[in-house]
Order: C-alpha cells, then structure tokens, then sequence
C-alpha cells in the first residue's frame, strides 16, 4: 500500500450525493462495484446530470463471511432527484477518521481500523444480525475511473464516521 495522506481526524459537512445500493456477497465484491459504477456512468450520462462530483463506494453493512450492503455514488453540490434504480441521499455530517492511499485496499483498511483504535476513538457503527451497521463508511475515488483504468493506480480516501462524543 502506498500511504499519500496518513491517518487523521477531519471534520465533514453533509454531502449530497446520487447512487446505486445493493447486496452483494464480499466475494466479488468489486466486480459489482465496477459493474454498479459503469451503471452509473451511463445513468448520469443518459440523464445529463453533472458528473463531476466525487465517485465512492459506500459500505452500509459489512460481512466478510456473507452478503456485503454497498452503494456506490457520485456526490452533487445539491439535493438532485434520481429515479427507482439512482437515488438521491447524504453522507452524513461529522467526524471522520481517513487516511488516503494508493493500491491494496484490505490493508489500507486495517490500517486505519489499527489507528482509530490506537487512538481510542469509537467507530459510529453497531452490531446488527447482517454484520457490521456504519453510520458510514466509504472509499471516495481522487481519480476519476473513467480516466484510469488500473484500479492500482487510483488515490482512494477512506473515510469513516467517528461516534459523536
């Protein structure tokens, strides 16, 4: 993993944005999202919507052993309407602890798992019977996928909301 931005606290407001949510297994779990974002090119495409927020790929609950809840997204300056498949939401205003990185996801996720709890911050995430519920928890795409194929040489910013107090 090349680490670009080590770990850190920020501050973030609401964000709106567009997406597309499913269930999906983990395992192949990035072909559905690359699947999902090619979806939503065409989508923001045939719609004439501004496509040049921030990509993502949201995880709303997380089961390594069992079906993954992800969205993937396009942030808007705005509240814009979407249809029954594009939604419109928010990522929600708060603490974040994020760290940027270029290739290996799984470890660059531990390693901002390893120092928040190094830190002893608290996670803004629960225990439901599907796996782990983030408040949430996404990688925002600094380079755009449209531009660069090779998903290792994409700058990811992990982003997870801290619990408030």
């Amino acid at each position: 993993m090349d680490l670009l931005e080590p770990p850190r606290v920020v501050e973030r407001p609401e964000q709106h944005y567009l997406g597309i949510r499913t269930i999906t297994p983990f395992r192949g779990m990035l072909s559905k999202r690359n699947e999902l974002l090619d979806e939503l090119f065409g989508w923001l495409r045939e719609t004439g919507v501004d496509d040049s927020g921030l990509f993502f790929l949201r995880l709303h609950v997380i089961d390594m052993a069992g079906p993954m809840d992800l969205e993937v997204g396009m942030t808007t300056p705005e509240a814009l309407p979407g249809d029954d498949r594009v939604r419109p939401a928010t990522l929600p205003a708060g603490r974040y602890a994020t760290l940027t990185y270029r290739n290996h996801s799984l470890r660059a996720n531990r390693a901002l798992l390893d120092w928040v709890a190094d830190q002893q911050l608290t996670l803004d995430r629960r225990d439901v019977p599907e796996g782990d519920l983030f408040a949430c928890r996404y990688e925002a795409f600094r380079t755009d996928p449209r531009t660069e194929p090779r998903k290792t040489k994409w700058e990811v910013e992990l982003d997870f909301r801290l619990a408030d107090g």
